[in-house]
């Protein structure tokens, strides 16, 4: 494998490369068409999520010329002389295209002077300029910045959208990953693609030889074993609060993410749930789950003495939400466990 990063090697190059943001590719390739292009795009999603790679793809596709591309990066550039800048730059005619393009990243992070100063040449930009701001934080912008821009909210990709881009990537570089491996890593990727390039390469570069195990994902990332993972959720599903803290403390003595744990957690309870009560449109969604959990999943979901529940299932949301707040980040689950044990 090269020493390139694999989110820049495998970045999408064309809009039939984008995986999970079909919205707004359909939308973009339709303005396109019509020769219906806006002045200024702001593009909103969480980290990750391919806004800078479909700004500078829309920007090849509108045949504007690499040289003709400003990146800017509004939290190293914030202030009102950094917008002044920019805003006598967009006078000067572009070098080699029609068009000169502009992409603002993290633009909510310029000072409330820099917005009132980037303000006025959002309202009557030069004819050859056109603005792509990008932000993980919308709520962040004056009202008056996003009412000049036509918005596209870029979605969290879910798990299989960014398990398929992870196993499409490894095998590009001859690397089999088994499907344990692959969900976990969509899994702690947490809705980013760049991060899933990333624990991946991270991975792979851990690991000798040319195939990959979900221990090898556990082992290298600090994941929480899938063992304790599925020990939890029987625990809890026989109402066992014992059994439950003890795993809790076994995560922490593996020093695992709490977060990551509780929403593989909440991951298995919910399949359970699917199993039990819509076998049909559960065989549907297990593609991408390995043989093992499927039947450790089954047998839970079988077992006649299991409690799990909706209430289940929205106490350990409870937890999760929490557990980012919480100076003891087991303490949101434990309260869940002594709760659900009550019921």
């Amino acid at each position: 494998m090269s020493n390139e990063a694999l989110y820049r090697k495998y970045r999408p190059q064309s809009f039939k490369d984008v995986i999970g943001q079909e919205d707004v590719v359909t939308a973009l390739t339709g303005a396109l068409a019509k020769k219906s292009v806006s002045h200024a795009y702001l593009f909103a999603g969480s980290r990750g999520t391919g806004k800078t790679s479909i700004a500078r793809i829309f920007c090849r596709e509108l045949d504007v010329h690499d040289d003709d591309v400003y990146e800017i990066d509004a939290a190293s550039n914030r202030g009102i002389d950094d917008v002044r800048a920019l805003r006598d730059a967009v006078s000067v005619l572009p070098m080699h295209s029609k068009r000169k393009a502009y992409i603002i990243d993290e633009v909510h992070m310029l000072t409330k002077e820099a917005f009132n100063a980037l303000l006025k040449t959002l309202e009557e930009p030069p004819s050859h300029v056109i603005f792509i701001l990008a932000t993980t934080d919308p709520d962040k912008l004056p009202e008056t910045i996003v009412s000049r821009c036509q918005t596209f909210i870029f979605k969290k990709p879910g798990v299989s959208v960014i398990r398929e881009v992870v196993v499409r990537s490894a095998e590009k570089e001859g690397i089999i990953l088994d499907l344990g491996a692959s969900e976990l890593i969509a899994l702690v990727a947490d809705g980013s693609f760049r991060d899933a390039y990333g624990v991946l390469q991270k991975v792979i570069s851990a690991i000798p030889g040319k195939s990959i195990t979900s221990a090898d994902v556990e082992r290298v990332t600090g994941a929480p074993r899938r063992t304790l993972v599925h020990d939890f959720v029987v625990a809890i599903a026989h109402r066992n609060a014992a059994h439950a803290l003890g795993v809790i403390r076994d995560v922490e003595k593996s020093n695992a993410d709490m977060r990551l744990f509780t929403e593989l957690v909440i991951e298995r309870t919910r399949s359970v749930l699917y199993a039990r009560i819509a076998p049909e449109v559960w065989k549907k969604t297990v593609v991408g789950m390995s043989v093992d959990d499927r039947k450790a999943i089954d047998v839970l979901a079988k077992d006649t003495e299991a409690v799990i529940t909706s209430g289940t299932l929205s106490a350990l949301l409870g937890a999760y939400s929490e557990i980012g707040r919480s100076v003891i980040p087991a303490v949101p689950l434990e309260i869940a466990i002594l709760a659900l044990v009550k019921e």
